[in-house]
């Protein structure tokens, strides 16, 4: 058999695993998190993935070297928490090899998937092999709403998909790309091509909500000019480290 015929036969078998499993619980979804510092928010984001857990997702997170003990608390309850070197590509390559799931979700830790979330995503993947949801920016000001719409238009038009719309993926496609571009940055818009190459995305219109406090904090105007100013200057070829100090 052919290298080829090899992979088609391995997609085929991988697609149809997921057609014919019950999907009694979720054993076959790996929700991958990576965190650094995130104490503030770490009570909250425990509590939402204690939910998919009960319902038998894998949870996996990966520890960038905290200096608040966030990890070390996690661990205390009782959730699989791993190490790596600081970054959020490093981090998720990292979750992504230790998870057994047949599917990966990449989930910002100040990002909450739906009630309905990992069953939408099983039912997304008997039919493409990756997808990311729709997301809403939560807070009180009425411009994150406005930034929320034209993020998910941009990402239903290009395919282009932000890593806090929860990028969802089955682990084989996932490895046969050679997983997140290892960048300080961007790593989401470059993952987002390596899987275009192999079908557009399921586009999810049911919501994930993610926190605003770094528009709020920075300021929304503000940070609305520097995301869109770093984003054009990557489309023109600036490196993704320089990006990343101005982004600092």
């Amino acid at each position: 058999m052919t290298g080829t015929s090899i992979k088609h036969a391995e997609s085929v078998k991988t697609q149809e695993s997921f057609k014919n499993s019950g999907h009694q619980g979720c054993p076959e979804l790996s929700i991958i998190v990576p965190i650094y510092n995130e104490m503030e928010v770490l009570p909250d984001l425990l509590s939402h993935l204690q939910q998919w857990k009960r319902h038998g997702c894998e949870i996996v997170l990966v520890d960038g070297g905290s200096e608040d003990g966030c990890g070390d608390v996690a661990q205390a309850i009782g959730f699989t928490v791993f190490h790596s070197g600081r970054g959020r590509a490093l981090q998720m390559n990292t979750g992504a090899a230790q998870a057994s799931g047949a599917a990966l979700v990449f989930l910002h830790a100040d990002t909450r998937l739906p009630d309905n979330g990992p069953k939408i995503i099983l039912k997304a993947l008997k039919l493409k092999s990756w997808g990311r949801f729709n997301v809403l920016i939560e807070g009180n000001h009425f411009m994150l709403s406005i930034v929320s719409l034209f993020m998910n238009l941009r990402s239903c038009i290009t395919g282009i998909s932000t890593g806090d719309q929860a990028i969802f993926v089955r682990k084989a496609l996932f490895e046969e790309i050679g997983g997140f571009p290892e960048q300080p940055l961007m790593e989401d818009i470059e993952i987002s091509k390596l899987l275009k190459r192999q079908g557009r995305p399921a586009c999810i219109n049911e919501k994930v909500t993610t926190s605003g406090r770094r528009w709020l904090t920075r300021g929304v105007w503000r940070t609305i000019w520097l995301m869109w100013r770093l984003r054009f200057s990557y489309w023109r070829g600036m490196p993704a480290d320089q990006i990343a100090r101005a982004y600092l």
